[in-house]
């Protein structure tokens, strides 16, 4: 796997007898291939994925971490941003759950120190660690905010990642809200209006396995840190359900 060096001149340091000596630090362009390729980071995802499987959680592996990279990479690029943010948001959107292997609760805090640890060590620059981490640490319902143009998008493009395919119960009898909200949803879209001033989730939601009011129970919260999300990307977010403007 190929990586680029950056030498950055980052001072002088007195050696004696030998006079000031200029110290180069190494810094890397550590590219979204190169990430996903990573083999430590691919079985921080595995086991992150087990670990939330073992509690009966939805699908968290390399599916979701990829659909959420793609949606961030659509988002930010639509709105024009610089191709290094988008880069860092799809790396940040395929890092941001790896904090499952250590525990569900605050996983994005315990994610965002592990990513950090991660891409310090292939010497990633540090203005482009903290917009990966501070995405990572705060996109999670609990805690999030969106900080920058990377959290806001990653905040969208997980929250907006409901699917019949992540529901791994094969037992309808046995599903909990959360299974049936998600199995019910039989299409998800997520789009631009023509104009590009508003982002729109339109569900088709088979309403004999879950009703809408169930799905607000689940995911109103998420709905609505999607809204201030957008909102910090100056735009609108509007969600669709079976045809009818929800908000």
């Amino acid at each position: 796997m190929r990586r680029f060096f950056i030498y950055t001149f980052i001072g002088y340091q007195d050696r004696p007898p030998f006079g000031r000596k200029k110290i180069l630090q190494m810094s890397s362009i550590v590219t979204y291939e190169y990430i996903c390729r990573n083999p430590d980071i691919c079985s921080y995802i595995k086991n992150a994925d087990a670990a939330v499987e073992a509690q009966g959680y939805t699908e968290h592996s390399f599916a979701h971490v990829e659909k959420a990279a793609a949606t961030v990479e659509m988002i930010l690029s639509t709105l024009n941003y610089p191709a290094r943010t988008i880069e860092l948001g799809k790396i940040a959107a395929y890092l941001h759950d790896i904090g499952n292997v250590i525990n569900r609760i605050d996983h994005a805090q315990s994610g965002a120190v592990m990513a950090f640890r991660l891409l310090d060590n292939l010497n990633m620059p540090a203005e482009e660690i903290c917009a990966i981490i501070s995405a990572i640490g705060n996109h999670d319902e609990s805690t999030a905010q969106p900080l920058n143009a990377v959290s806001a998008a990653l905040i969208i493009a997980d929250k907006t990642d409901v699917r019949r395919s992540r529901v791994r119960n094969a037992d309808m009898k046995s599903f909990d809200i959360h299974d049936r909200v998600n199995y019910a949803v039989e299409k998800s879209d997520l789009f631009f209006s023509a104009d590009k001033t508003s982002l729109i989730l339109e569900l088709q939601i088979d309403t004999t396995i879950a009703s809408v009011m169930e799905y607000f129970e689940i995911f109103l919260q998420r709905m609505m840190l999607c809204k201030r999300s957008a909102e910090f990307l100056g735009i609108k977010f509007r969600l669709r359900i079976n045809g009818g403007e929800v908000i």
